[in-house]
């Protein structure tokens, strides 16, 4: 007993046939469901669902991971099925332009029908084989009545012819401002309009319209029918019920923000960070960063965050006097993170997504950027200031990217020059000052071991070193500031002795001789005599594999040398007078000013 889908109406489109089957079969992976139709408010997509069932049959409603409820047709035995059911009844104008075929993966509770019954599975019958004509008259036997003609049902009406342009346009002018702009931000949700959203059909609004119109095959007025902002809004609202965009207000951290909850759920708040997960292997991830301090916090959040694997390396990186911005993309993840700092505290957020979410994402992150607001209140306070703790501490439950081995460095002048040994840029494909900052080798000199470098963006440093323009005093006590432990620490640490001579061993004249303790990640580190000044720079121990010098015995660059490279560099050095004394909590902060790590990356 098939039945032809044809023109007389959608009862006619659908043919049930097979048993009741359960629920559970009904929502296997190999069905289909064509969904028409998503509602935040139940009572309101009950009532929905009940009207589409006397229309169509076979509705059910299913709540989605973002609490909305879808209302669908189905189930179907295959999307062939599906999609011809689909192709008829959107001719046909009784479902939306945007109606799609989904296999029920995010489908979960079933609240329609409300007795909990299952659909029996909804198949497209074939036509009936052709057959012999049979003439339209038959002669009736003599002497038999011929029996009273069956009463045929009524044809189903046809659907209502589309609006004229004066009839769209009168439809049109009893739109209130919210539903104006509500157009106007489906339009730009899908691209076509890229105007501000001011409720106002301007020429911008107007040449959206038709290229909308285009793009479903209907000519383009510039003036949507009724049918066509019911289909727009609904393919609009059926996108944001499967991101399940909603305000998120955070209250311990102070921020409010739209965020697409479908994708993402709390996890747990972590000073700087109230962190979002990704909600069933979605690949999205948010940051909310919230914490409270100044200007030096943001520029250390800014510096530390590069070195997450959630920053990608290729993307822009801008910092201005109050805020950020980092993006970053690469082959398997793509992300955005933004913060600006106002009245002591800190606050932006990172949304993080892998590809395959590009073009949604491209979607989303305008409406968080637009929602984006921040009352007061911050996160408590974390263990110390952001560039004085372990990044383990601040990034906790983070992938960081590491180095291959890194260094320490210091500037030299103004604009964020650094000096280097040598051996920390040798066989780099990449390197980068404080992680944060790309720089190229200016000029090397491996027999002297040194190494300047110059960051791809001009910096300002804090301070810059000042050398000294005579001779350093045998005995006399020093301090070197370096990364001891590498990028593990986001300060330097300073270690003292004191100098033993004033040559290298086989009485290099461009070599100091210290007593001190160090590790490699100290080496190119500034050594700091009792004025402040810059007397050489930490080179380590020669490399002798048939003797072995005492831990405590290494060597420095002097600072004649230095200068000297430098000027043949065309670097200007700054000196400082020998009668200056600088107390050991000065030097300490300007060695963490100037001091900075340098980092071999491949």
């Amino acid at each position: 007993m098939g039945l032809t889908i044809c023109r007389m109406g959608v009862w006619a489109a659908m043919a049930i046939v097979g048993a009741v089957i359960g629920l559970g079969a009904a929502q296997a992976q190999d069905q289909r469901w064509l969904q028409i139709e998503a509602h935040r408010d139940l009572d309101i997509a009950l009532d929905r669902a009940i009207t589409l069932d006397r229309a169509l049959g076979n509705v059910v409603g299913f709540r989605l991971p973002s609490d909305w409820v879808a209302l669908s047709l189905g189930p179907f035995e295959s999307e062939t099925d599906a999609f011809a059911l689909r192709r008829q009844l959107r001719a046909q104008g009784v479902i939306p332009a945007d109606a799609f075929i989904s296999n029920g993966s995010d489908y979960l509770v079933q609240v329609f029908p409300q007795d909990g019954s299952a659909r029996s599975p909804v198949f497209m019958a074939p036509a009936a084989p052709d057959a012999d004509p049979v003439p339209e008259t038959m002669p009736e036997p003599e002497g038999v009545l011929a029996p009273e003609p069956e009463p045929q049902p009524e044809p189903e009406p046809e659907p209502e012819p589309e609006e004229t342009l004066a009839q769209a346009q009168a439809a049109e002018r009893l739109l209130d401002r919210d539903a104006r702009a509500e157009l106007q931000t489906a339009l730009q949700w899908f691209g076509f309009y890229t105007l501000s959203i001011d409720a106002a059909f301007g020429p911008g609004t107007r040449r959206s319209m038709s290229a909308w119109q285009e793009a479903q095959g209907d000519p383009a007025t510039g003036v949507l029918t009724t049918r066509q902002r019911d289909a727009l809004l609904g393919a609009y609202r059926a996108e944001l019920a499967a991101l399940g965009m909603q305000t998120v207000r955070d209250e311990l951290a102070g921020i409010s923000i739209d965020l697409p909850l479908a994708l993402v759920q709390f996890d747990r708040h972590e000073t700087p960070f109230a962190k979002y997960g990704a909600r069933n292997d979605s690949g999205v991830q948010v940051l909310l960063i919230s914490q409270s301090g100044t200007q030096a916090t943001l520029f250390g959040l800014y510096e530390i965050m590069q070195s997450l694997e959630i920053v990608p390396l290729e993307g822009r990186r801008e910092r201005s006097q109050n805020s950020f911005l980092l993006t970053g993309q690469s082959d398997t993840l793509r992300s955005h993170s933004f913060a600006q700092f106002r009245n002591g505290e800190v606050k932006g957020y990172t949304l993080v997504w892998t590809p395959d979410r590009d073009a949604q994402m491209a979607r989303v992150l305008p409406m968080m950027q637009s929602s984006f607001a921040t009352f007061s209140g911050a996160l408590p306070e974390s263990a110390g200031p952001l560039s004085a703790v372990a990044r383990a501490d601040l990034l906790a439950g983070l992938a960081l990217r590491r180095p291959d081995f890194s260094r320490s460095g210091f500037f030299v002048d103004a604009t964020g020059t650094v000096l280097t040994t040598s051996d920390a840029v040798a066989q780099c494909g990449r390197v980068t000052i404080d992680e944060a900052y790309e720089a190229r080798v200016l000029r090397r000199d491996d027999a002297l071991g040194l190494a300047v470098l110059k960051p791809e963006t001009p910096l300002v440093p804090l301070a810059f070193a000042q050398f000294h323009d005579r001779a350093a005093a045998l005995g006399a006590e020093i301090t070197i500031a370096g990364f001891s432990f590498e990028d593990a620490m986001a300060r330097p640490i300073l270690t003292f002795g004191r100098i033993e001579a004033l040559e290298g061993l086989n009485g290099e004249s461009d070599r100091l001789r210290l007593s001190a303790e160090t590790r490699p990640g100290d080496l190119g580190g500034p050594v700091f005599g009792a004025n402040g000044a810059v007397i050489g720079l930490l080179s380590g121990q020669p490399q002798d594999g048939a003797r072995l010098l005492p831990s405590d015995v290494n060597f420095a660059v002097n600072a004649a040398a230095i200068t000297a490279f430098l000027r043949a560099a065309n670097i200007s050095t700054g000196t400082l007078r020998e009668d200056v004394f600088v107390p050991p909590e000065r030097l300490t902060r300007i060695a963490g000013d100037l001091t900075v790590l340098v980092s071999c990356w491949n």
